[in-house]
């Protein structure tokens, strides 16, 4: 008789999911992106390219001056949930600071991004329990979690599409309570999501707005409020979802809103109140990240730069990208295996690591190097990185973008 577990170990077990493998890297504060990274034959010095940490905010000497502080203040964790002895003064402040910086009445800290749109959603999709929600086809793994575990019925509607959303919008009873919920920066994909004409859907029609900020904040708008601020419009999106984990350079999650619905949150959501809080250094430290970057454009502007520089050098080099909307530059390779070899010849030869994203990140057929350039690289940095990224494409004999256009396609139907 099999047992569960043979199911897994056995030789005749299908595969369930293509192989992942992770390098061991060590980034060394002070001097991001280079890292060390443990290879077969040792340890060796690497340049990281698939980073989320944009603005190299984790390691900037304010943020690491309030960490040290808050480590030899309150120690190594926060003792526990928040619910019991595991609020700290720092989340408080940071909650304050969070919500003064999107224009809401209110944020709630959580211990990941992923688990604030899990937990945040699941209440707020769920309730009332009649609630329609309409959701981007290309959504987080976290939000669609949320929207499952809140039992809510959903409408998924094709990616950045205005008009499919508006007719499910129409087809939808006018009575039920409805919620749209969006990212303004697709983390794979790396476009920018409509959210002028999306803030417009939602007041014809009554609907509640969720946006997902994470690869925004930090690097867009005025003080780096993310896109939504940057076009003008963050008062026309309840509720803002982001992260201290990305342009931040730490760790955790938040959404900020109305009052009395962040409290909802707060007294319901079960990813919130069963479990241990932040550790306070960890809120310290992005708490020093907001701070300067409310006050810094600097770093925004190096990545902006860095960003534009490289989609120019692979434009001229044919390599095929999914967008130049945002600081993600997705190199697309559309083959699994070949993805692996050009991120282990990136690393081998050039001791660049750019990690390859297969399934379930991404469709199988539609692997890609996804390209994280930041503030940290030199322009020599991107300009070496682009011409190792062009010849091993040429050496592996990756479809270009005039091959994955053809004769009459666009780019855009390519990629």
């Amino acid at each position: 008789m099999s047992t569960h577990l043979e199911h897994f170990t056995s030789s005749s077990a299908p595969t369930l999911t293509p192989s992942r493998e992770f390098l061991e890297i060590g980034r060394r504060a002070g001097h991001f992106p280079s890292a060390m990274a443990r290879v077969p034959d040792g340890e060796t010095e690497v340049s990281v390219w698939c980073s989320n940490d944009y603005l190299g905010m984790g390691q900037h000497p304010l943020v690491l001056a309030a960490v040290h502080d808050a480590v030899a203040k309150f120690g190594a964790g926060s003792g526990g949930s928040r619910n019991i002895g595991g609020t700290n003064h720092r989340h408080v402040e940071l909650e304050h600071e969070l919500a003064d910086w999107h224009g809401k009445d209110a944020a709630l800290l959580f211990t990941s991004g992923y688990t604030a749109n899990d937990g945040a959603l699941t209440v707020l999709a769920g309730t009332p329990d009649n609630t329609v929600v309409f959701s981007d086809e290309l959504n987080h793994a976290s939000i669609i979690d949320g929207l499952r575990h809140s039992g809510a019925t959903k409408r998924i509607f094709r990616h950045n599409d205005i008009d499919h959303l508006a007719q499910l919008l129409a087809g939808t009873d006018p009575a039920l309570p409805k919620l749209i919920v969006l990212e303004s920066v697709y983390s794979m994909s790396g476009d920018v999501a409509p959210l002028a004409e999306i803030a417009n859907l939602a007041e014809r029609f009554g609907a509640t707005t969720f946006l997902d900020e994470v690869h925004a904040i930090g690097m867009y708008g005025p003080q780096g409020a993310g896109i939504a601020a940057r076009e003008g419009i963050a008062d026309r999106f309840d509720v803002v979802m982001g992260t201290l984990a990305k342009g931040l350079g730490s760790v955790g999650g938040y959404i900020a809103g109305p009052r009395d619905l962040v409290d909802y949150v707060r007294a319901t959501s079960r990813a919130f109140v069963f479990t241990t809080s932040l550790p306070p250094a960890t809120a310290a430290g992005a708490l020093a990240a907001v701070r300067h970057l409310r006050g810094s454009e600097k770093e925004r502007q190096r990545l902006a730069e860095n960003a534009r520089l490289l989609h120019r050098l692979l434009d001229e080099a044919d390599i095929p990208f999914k967008s130049a909307d945002s600081h993600i530059v997705s190199a697309v390779v559309g083959d699994d295996a070949l993805c692996k070899r050009a991120s282990a010849q990136l690393l081998d030869r050039h001791r660049i690591y750019v990690q390859a994203i297969n399934a379930p990140s991404v469709r199988e057929g539609e692997e890609l190097l996804r390209i994280a350039p930041s503030a940290t690289h030199t322009t020599t940095d991107v300009k070496k990185f682009a011409e190792a990224l062009a010849g091993i494409w040429l050496e592996l004999g990756i479809p270009t973008a005039t091959e994955r256009r053809g004769p009459s396609a666009s780019v855009k139907e390519a990629v």
